[in-house]
């Protein structure tokens, strides 16, 4: 099947409209970064760095533009706050917003462009629309007039009364419209001089909407291939930002518009609520990040299809309790499937995963004979509207396969050697490799379950295995009516059961035992 994706204008799904080879531009709505990143804000770049990823392994050219908005009325009421600058704040939380980036392994954005960095375009395109009749100064402020836009309102499928009475309008005596929307604003008594920019209307700053359309036009061209962002954005952002572009160049401004389902959760008495700031049940990322890595916070993220609700469980935020939602405590189990297994790779293989060579460029995934269905499999379900979640159930049956192969053929144990085994074993690891790193999940076990990586732990804990192994071969070696045969065992269970006590697990395996923290 060739790659069918869903597109919010057309409300349906279509083929592609790209050949493999081609070159893709995708732009994608960043943050407004006066706040530190939640796990919200990470939805849409988990989703469409996993798009990137997929696209680039069918041969795709993809180049991706994420925005960041630096200049905003958040920004400044943020800034007043804390008693800072806007620059300042805007650049320590741009930092906190990559950090995060890098720990859900979001490597695929290609450009990173700063509202205010692109100002002189966006004055352009505010001169170019009023030229063309399509927006009016009117003291100091710039307005998209929505009457001279035919077809404003196709991206939500609304005509214009609909979609002003849906919306909170922002008001103003100077306007034409209810549902103008501002393009330039002037600057208001007060703002510190880091907001006020100089155009042909007097000082002030950039819409919302207008930083985007500059933005991907300068850097991707008139028309844009894929333009994502969340639900949450179709009305007004995304929009208002299709009706500006169309109306100032003349084209078609996406040929694919996707938007990504939102995270939702309960509360401690059941009820569905919404994760916001003013409700205080915001998770931010580096919270979360204490008690679940940045792999399976994107495993969470990617089991359910980017298009429907994103659902973290129950949560009772007040209480230190439960210091992450029930979904992703969920997820964090599941994944524990993918970290083992990998271990499991090492034991059998010699070769750590992360270290299993890299396969040939172009990049495309390992396949044996053995192994055809999982992957024609895996591309049924991200050729269907990139499905990620039908993708992870085919790499769960993957690992389950293999961890039946090891176990029947007892591929840990170097008595039992079976070279076919386990070179079909190898195999298979490496389309694991291959099919998660598509998905971008390195499948690396949290640092904290193997010690922090602290030498002194490890130190310790291996002392501890060792006496334990110690005292079981005394046991072992002790006559069955001698009275401290019972006695070395039941030293080698105190160690076990008090270490369990402490959250560390101790597996006995053929090659030797290993440990975690749970």
């Amino acid at each position: 099947m060739a790659l069918q994706v869903y597109s919010t204008l057309s409300r349906k799904k279509e083929a592609f409209h790209k050949e493999p080879g081609d070159r893709v531009t995708m732009y994608v709505c960043g943050p407004t970064v006066y706040k530190p990143s939640h796990i919200g804000h990470m939805v849409g770049p988990v989703i469409f760095d996993t798009v990137k990823r997929y696209l680039t392994y069918l041969d795709y050219q993809v180049t991706w533009v994420v925005n960041v908005t630096d200049v905003d009325d958040k920004l400044i009421g943020r800034a007043k706050e804390l008693n800072t600058t806007v620059p300042e704040l805007a650049a320590k939380m741009t930092e906190d917003y990559f950090g995060c980036l890098k720990a859900l392994n979001v490597t695929g954005i290609d450009h990173f462009p700063r509202a205010t960095e692109h100002v002189g375009g966006m004055i352009l395109m505010i001169s170019t629309l009023i030229e063309k009749g399509h927006a009016y100064a009117a003291g100091g402020d710039v307005y998209f007039d929505v009457s001279r836009d035919a077809d404003y309102g196709k991206l939500c499928n609304r005509d214009p009364e609909q979609l002003e009475a849906g919306s909170r309008i922002e008001v103003s005596d100077r306007k034409r419209n209810p549902g103008d929307f501002a393009l330039w604003k002037s600057a208001k008594p007060g703002e510190p001089a880091e907001v006020q920019f100089d155009s042909p209307w007097g000082k002030g700053r950039p819409g919302w909407h207008i930083e985007c359309s500059a933005m991907a036009t300068k850097l991707l061209g008139d028309t844009l291939d894929i333009h994502g962002g969340g639900l949450d954005l179709q009305f007004p952002h995304h929009e208002n930002e299709l009706a500006q572009s169309e109306s100032a160049t003349g084209k078609e401004f996406a040929r694919v518009w996707m938007h990504n389902g939102l995270l939702k959760l309960r509360d401690k008495e059941g009820k569905e609520d919404k994760m916001a700031g003013s409700k205080g049940n915001v998770l931010n990322v580096d919270r979360a990040l204490k008690h679940v890595s940045g792999d399976v916070l994107r495993f969470f993220i990617l089991q359910t299809h980017y298009r429907s609700p994103i659902d973290l469980g129950n949560w009772d935020w007040e209480n230190p309790n439960t210091p992450i939602p029930a979904g992703l405590e969920s997820a964090k189990a599941a994944f524990e499937t993918f970290t083992r297994f990998a271990e499991r790779v090492g034991r059998v293989t010699g070769t750590a995963f992360a270290q299993l060579p890299p396969t040939p460029p172009p990049g495309n995934a390992t396949m044996t004979l053995a192994y055809a269905d999982v992957l024609r499999r895996f591309q049924e379900h991200m050729d269907d509207d990139f499905n990620t979640g039908g993708a992870v159930g085919v790499l769960f049956d993957l690992v389950k396969r293999l961890n039946r192969l090891a176990d029947e053929k007892k591929l840990e144990d170097p008595t039992a050697a079976n070279p076919g085994a386990k070179a079909e074993f190898r195999e298979g690891a490496l389309l694991v490799r291959d099919l998660a790193g598509i998905l971008g999940l390195t499948l690396a076990a949290p640092a904290a379950a193997l010690g922090g990586g602290d030498e002194l732990v490890s130190g310790l804990m291996q002392l501890l295995i060792d006496l334990r192994a110690n005292l079981r071969t005394e046991a072992k070696g002790a006559a069955k009516d001698n009275p401290l045969k019972a006695a070395l065992f039941a030293q080698t269970d105190l160690i076990r059961t008090r270490l369990a006590a402490l959250g560390v697990t101790l597996e006995d395996r053929a090659t030797g035992t290993t440990w975690r923290v749970n």
